[in-house]
């Protein structure tokens, strides 16, 4: 592949990752979840399954402890998160969402969907399986980190 064309794939790419943020990004404010920029959602990412520590969070999100803790006195702040003891690290305190951040990783949960669904009318659904197979192996792992 010539590098003109490495670095159209890695414009294509990069577009297609911005716009499928900033969709699902609004389908989140289209369904009354409001005061929320695009990296809160992928702190939730993050938080979703057991919650983190403000230290895992930024390894997570690439930012500096600092940083993340000001995220987090903000989705608190807005009833999004919550803070709690740490079950195994009494020092710590454990970041978790409460059910409204719950109801609005679900909403962008949706609005993802609905993203993918018009690239399966675009595309067809074999070739967007085959597109995100294809991505996995390439990063299988993330992060997935905003672009600030």
């Amino acid at each position: 592949m010539q590098n003109s064309e490495a670095m159209a794939l890695s414009a294509a790419l990069l577009a297609a990752a911005g716009e499928l943020t900033q969709r699902i990004h609004e389908g989140v404010l289209a369904r009354g979840f409001e005061g929320l920029r695009p990296a809160h959602g992928f702190a939730f990412a993050r938080l979703a399954p057991d919650g983190a520590t403000v230290t895992e969070l930024a390894a997570h999100l690439g930012v500096t402890k600092q940083a993340a803790s000001q995220l987090v006195d903000e989705v608190v702040r807005k009833g999004y998160a919550e803070r709690r003891p740490h079950p195994g690290d009494a020092r710590a305190r454990l970041v978790v969402l409460t059910e409204r951040g719950r109801a609005c990783t679900r909403a962008a949960e949706e609005a993802a969907a609905e993203v993918v669904q018009g690239w399966g009318r675009l595309l067809g659904e074999a070739q967007v399986c085959s597109l995100r197979d294809q991505l996995t192996r390439i990063a299988p792992y993330g992060p997935v980190r905003p672009g600030w």
